[in-house]
């Protein structure tokens, strides 16, 4: 089978974030026995947080898949226009085309290339389509009405709809009936994140323990709330030389974090380290003693997965997908949206009992290997190509 898999960005623009490693755990597996390309665009994280490259490889084998990049001549917001990709799709004649992202335009590009040449469509999607917080004013919210004939489009063309969870089921159901629609658990390849040869304390002088956030630095992210559940704790004689590591990119919250930051007067209980590498943030995983993802909203987070493959619990809301990731009491602790003082209570839980985190931390590797592997959900989404290609048959 010739596969096809299209994304917005894909390495070496790590910092983009969950689509982009659910795109690349994927390619890895189907890639085993079948011919795999991932078509994107050229951003360039290591560059700037908006830098297109036309200087990367066009054309890229990496392990037993390809990469295929196409220059972006305009964007709007993550809306990465990049025409060449159609004719490259004409040219290669894939089997089944599996989009990643919905409200990319390689999304619709995708389902344009189905609907003439008449092949499998089958869609993934992290951005929450119209529940994102991004998309219910000014500009997003603009931007959504407009986005939304070509994303009903790019559905009704589906073959298929692959869902993470209830809660993703239950937004696709706005769009599309329940037959097109079948749950299939992001996974992450845990073996990958096995202790590197980085020592992430000595390697940034920190002699304290110490609990990490990871993510965009973005509103939506919680930022602002756990800085304030963290100004409370340490504040505390017996937290006090508790650090905070952030680990992320800048998309557009930094300058209003790193002055709250200094008002808290938490500079010497804090690091923030922008467009970490790969190997540092897997050996910050390890360091650390668990994570915490305040976010506002999120549909299925992959670093609660990456933490738990680290044996790390995970403190995060319970709101949208969340609850379906970290199961509270049993692989990480949930606290109520918005909430500060409910947060710091979380927080300081688990720092006042070694056991536990331990426990949930046993329990998140147990769930990641039986339940949210990468091996899982790829046997899950191979059958849905064929089934795919035998109806359009």
């Amino acid at each position: 089978m010739k596969i096809a898999l299209t994304c917005p960005a894909f390495l070496p623009a790590t910092q983009f974030g969950g689509i982009l490693f659910l795109c690349l755990d994927i390619a890895r597996f189907v890639s085993k026995n079948h011919e795999t390309t991932v078509y994107t665009t050229d951003l360039d994280f290591d560059n700037s947080v908006n830098k297109f490259n036309s200087e990367l490889p066009k054309i890229e084998k990496y392990e037993k898949f390809v990469i295929k990049r196409n220059h972006v001549f305009f964007k709007i917001k993550l809306f990465f226009i990049n025409p060449g990709l159609f004719f490259q799709l004409k040219k290669d004649k894939p089997d089944v085309i599996h989009a990643i992202g919905i409200r990319g335009f390689q999304a619709f590009v995708s389902a344009v290339y189905s609907k003439i040449y008449k092949i499998p469509l089958l869609l993934s999607d992290q951005g929450g389509l119209h529940t994102h917080p991004e998309y219910q004013k000014g500009a997003g919210k603009i931007l959504n009405k407009i986005q939304e004939p070509l994303v009903k489009f790019v559905i009704n063309q589906a073959s298929h709809i692959i869902a993470a969870n209830e809660y993703e089921k239950s937004v696709f159901l706005k769009y599309s009936n329940e037959k097109k629609i079948t749950i299939v658990h992001n996974g992450i390849d845990y073996r990958n994140f096995a202790a590197n040869n980085i020592d992430f304390k000595d390697k940034y002088n920190i002699s304290e323990s110490f609990i990490l956030f990871l993510g965009r630095f973005t509103k939506i992210k919680g930022i602002d709330l756990l800085l304030l559940s963290f100004k409370k704790i340490v504040d505390k004689k017996k937290f006090q030389d508790l650090k905070l590591v952030i680990l992320g990119a800048n998309f557009g919250y930094e300058r209003e974090m790193n002055s709250m930051i200094e008002k808290l007067n938490l500079k010497e209980n804090i690091l923030v380290i922008e467009k970490p590498t790969r190997g540092e943030v897997i050996s910050a995983y390890h360091a650390c003693k668990f994570l915490v993802l305040p976010s506002r909203w999120e549909m299925s987070p992959l670093t609660p997965l990456e933490g738990f493959a680290c044996k790390k619990p995970t403190i995060s809301t319970n709101i949208f997908g969340i609850p379906y990731v970290v199961l509270n009491n049993k692989n990480g602790l949930l606290f109520e949206p918005e909430s500060v003082d409910d947060l710091k209570e979380k927080i300081e839980i688990l720092l006042e009992d070694k056991e536990l985190v331990k426990k949930l931390g046993s329990n998140g590797y147990e769930f990641v290997k039986k339940e949210y592997s990468s091996d899982n959900m790829g046997n899950q989404i191979l059958k849905l190509y064929e089934k795919s290609q035998k109806k359009m048959e």
